[in-house]
């Protein structure tokens, strides 16, 4: 879908909307928050403040966020909810520009890709008076804040099309010149991460000692395979997997359940995670995101006095229905919680004879109540309350968000060489299979395309809008028109904000015109 007339739009909002650095203020990052301050660029030992920044910025998503880029997958159905009508009608194809979500995600978006290209003037500012080691970490560090930025940029393209691409901390010039194209956008991605690959340690994110967890030449590799994918460049997504997969550095996490809770952050399979943590302390300061939007109302937890969620987020009943067909239940037991209700509305529907494991108490023996806006919840998101540090009573508090893990590598793999790309490392078989496996499910032969996506929606349901844009990126509509939905071409992409729009001068009526009819 083609916007015209475009090169305008956004650009008051976008200028207003976020807080622009002057190219000569300093960096001075305090407990990882980017701020104004002096830093003493002639002192290397200083220079991680800006990169730890950096990382503050990612790690602080909204709690919208990861919410409205996943609502509206054939796998997620918004919560019943009465205080958010519009994320509600998003979830079946109908956007409202005034929806404040809508203009939060493009402004909290930028507003960190300003701050990081902030960040990597600064480590140029320290480059400058480096030694040639010193000189190498500072462009390992603006190579791992590229990552992100592209990362930030990835999203805006799925979610808009047609984006800015901005890399300063002053970017009137990159606004005036307008947006580029969804496919210029995911160019610009891969060519940046060519760049960065070359900068960047070729280990695990967990491998790392200066910054556990941080990024690596994997996770740009796997930013690139995300782009070309987008691309339908299935040769350079092969390329790009099977780089990571030829490393040998990476393995799946034996147990998929605790993949998502404690035991298996940062683990093996981790490629992107955002990490959160009280410290272990009862009190005090902490870094959590907000996880009560994919939570239960109502529970019963195993550790008392742990508080429960809001109920946004719901996994949906096709999908469980899906996995209820396929006999699975590793992945099933693990992605969805289930109320009675739900138990009885999967019954009424025909599944009367349900495993053990479709019960309303978690493994973990937290108990799952019926409540108000939803029959089942994200079990990706949840954390079991006996996990939960003494003292702290958050939904899922201090609980790390996987960004990009090494099954969605496999399956990306897989997918592009089912679409006619040459084999880079293993095959298409082996790559589904070793995924499958882990789930206890009988490997396959002669894994088809199908097979993939097939593949795909068990193993990366309710993950940042994976299956979504996997079924508009092969105009599977079909699969979005489900219970009662009806989704076409034209509803792929969300209009723009009417915040930006209202931001134009006063005498641009055409663009105005142009936009609301687009």
């Amino acid at each position: 879908m083609k916007r015209d007339n475009s090169t305008k739009i956004l650009l008051l909002v976008l200028l207003m909307g976020v807080g622009l650095s002057s190219c000569h203020d300093k960096l001075d990052v305090r407990e990882g928050q980017l701020a104004t301050g002096d830093l003493d660029y002639t002192d290397a030992s200083t220079m991680i403040q800006p990169l730890i920044g950096a990382y503050y910025e990612m790690a602080t998503r909204g709690w919208e966020e990861p919410l409205l880029l996943g609502v509206r997958g054939d796998d997620v159905n918004a919560g019943g909810l009465g205080d958010q009508q519009p994320f509600a009608d998003t979830d079946q194809y109908t956007y409202d520009r005034d929806y404040w979500m809508y203009n939060s995600l493009w402004n909290v978006h930028y507003n960190d890709i300003i701050n990081m290209n902030t960040a990597i003037l600064q480590l140029e500012n320290f480059r400058e008076f480096a030694n040639e080691a010193d000189a190498a970490r500072a462009d390992q560090y603006i190579a791992e804040i590229m990552v992100m930025r592209a990362y930030l940029h990835f999203n805006l393209a799925r979610v808009w099309e047609d984006i800015f691409i901005i890399t300063s901390n002053q970017p009137e010039e990159e606004l005036q010149a307008g947006v580029s194209s969804k496919a210029e956008v995911m160019q610009f991605i891969s060519d940046q991460m060519d760049m960065a690959i070359l900068d960047l340690p070729a280990v695990r994110p967990n491998e790392r000692t200066d910054v556990m967890g941080g990024v690596t030449a994997y996770t740009a590799y796997a930013v690139k395979a995300l782009a070309n994918q987008e691309l339908e460049n299935y040769q350079e997504v092969a390329n790009a997997t099977g780089a990571i997969i030829g490393s040998g550095r990476f393995s799946l996490y034996p147990d998929f359940y605790q993949l998502f809770k404690k035991p298996g952050e940062l683990s093996n399979e981790s490629l992107f995670e955002l990490q959160y943590s009280d410290y272990g302390t009862p009190s005090g300061d902490a870094l959590y995101h907000l996880y009560a939007p994919f939570g239960p109302q109502n529970w019963t937890p195993a550790r008392e006095n742990a508080q429960s969620g809001w109920g946004f987020y719901e996994p949906s009943k096709k999908f469980i229905k899906f996995m209820l067909d396929r006999d699975e239940e590793v992945r099933l037991q693990t992605s969805v919680l289930f109320t009675n209700d739900g138990i009885d509305e999967l019954r009424a529907d025909g599944y009367t004879d349900l495993p053990s494991f479709v019960s309303n108490t978690t493994p973990s023996g937290d108990v799952i109540n019926n409540f108000e806006r939803a029959n089942f919840s994200s079990g990706k998101h949840y954390l079991p309350s006996i996990q939960l540090t003494d003292g702290r009573n958050d939904y899922s508090a201090g609980k790390n968000m996987i960004v990009i893990r090494y099954a969605e590598i496999l399956l990306m793999y897989a997918e592009a060489v089912t679409l006619g790309a040459n084999p880079t490392s293993i095959s298409a078989d082996e790559a589904v299979n070793l995924v499958r496996s882990r789930a206890g499910m009988p490997a396959l032969s002669g894994v088809t395309h199908q097979d993939v996506l097939d593949e795909k929606f068990a193993e990366l349901a309710m993950e940042w809008g994976i299956r979504y844009f996997d079924m508009i990126r092969h105009e599977k509509y079909g699969e979005l028109s489900y219970d009662g939905r009806t989704f076409s071409a034209d509803k792929e992409y969300l209009p723009y904000p009417q915040a930006q729009i209202d931001a134009l001068p006063l005498g641009a009526n055409a663009v105005m015109n142009s936009m609301l009819n687009n």
